[in-house]
């Protein structure tokens, strides 16, 4: 079977579209759906750092039905930060995902040296914030997934103590070996975050020219340390240095396969996983 047929039935949790307001996209919403709907794909996620996508996903599903498409929220500065009152009109509005914050995250202004006080989700004292406690309860109280956005390692494994003990059965590690943003968590560190409903979501964007130029084969080390079942591959596409997402699916198969991925795996990561991720029927 060749990328082309593994794309139908499969599912994209990642991908980024217009209109946005600080950077170019490659497609926008309708472009993003009907692309799907043509490559026989089940369903697609949009992500915004700047606002809940979850009422472009829903309009737009009307106008394609033949694919469902989901949405979320960042909590970056554009949403208010850990903004309690914005998850849960996520909740309400019936999102799939709430990712803790992306560019807004102190872990990426440091990284990157860019200056200004960033969010982190932890206190003086390395402990949790009540505030992200009260959030928490919303996540699971609305049945959403948690993703853990852009937040550092150590972040990560307080976050993850706190949704296990709440727990929430849909975790997603966002991007865990990318450089330029997130934990860039080490194969270790990411076996200690196994527990029940974690998925490590390994993004291709992070391979390509624009962004960490990741060697693919970093990727699949990855997924043959942890296993097949706890990893989900999404695009993160839409950015307009890279092929459009559908495309960016089709070549991540493609890749995986030349590795060594089999296509029971492939089938594993790109529909049986993410559709436990967003409370989908197998």
């Amino acid at each position: 079977m060749d990328a082309t047929e593994l794309l139908k039935g499969a599912i994209d949790i990642h991908i980024h579209i217009g209109p946005d307001p600080n950077r170019r996209r490659r497609v926008d919403g309708y472009q993003a759906a009907v692309q799907a709907r043509d490559a026989g794909m089940r369903a697609v996620v949009f992500k915004s750092h700047d606002y809940n996508t979850t009422p472009v996903a829903r309009t737009i599903n009307q106008m394609v039905p033949e694919v469902e498409l989901f949405g979320g929220v960042s909590l970056d500065i554009e949403v208010g930060g850990l903004n309690p009152d914005a998850v849960e009109v996520a909740g309400k509005l019936g999102s799939k995902i709430v990712w803790m914050p992306t560019f807004s995250s102190q872990n990426d202004m440091n990284k990157q040296n860019r200056p200004g006080q960033g969010i982190s989700i932890l206190d003086s004292q390395n402990k949790l914030l009540p505030i992200v406690e009260e959030i928490l309860d919303l996540i699971k109280s609305y049945d959403m997934a948690l993703a853990t956005g852009h937040l550092s390692t150590p972040e990560i494994f307080v976050l993850l103590k706190a949704a296990e003990q709440k727990r929430i059965d849909k975790i997603l590690i966002t991007h865990p070996l990318s450089k330029w943003v997130g934990p860039t968590a080490s194969i270790e560190e990411q076996k200690k975050m196994m527990c029940p409903g974690v998925f490590f979501e390994h993004c291709f964007t992070a391979c390509m020219p624009h962004s960490d130029r990741l060697d693919p084969k970093d990727i699949v080390e990855a997924i043959r340390e942890i296993g097949s079942e706890h990893c989900i591959m999404s695009t993160d596409f839409g950015q307009i240095t890279n092929p459009p997402p559908v495309e960016g699916m089709r070549m991540y198969m493609e890749m995986m396969m030349l590795l060594g991925i089999t296509e029971e795996e492939i089938i594993t990561m790109t529909k049986t996983n993410p559709a436990k991720a967003l409370g989908l029927s197998a």
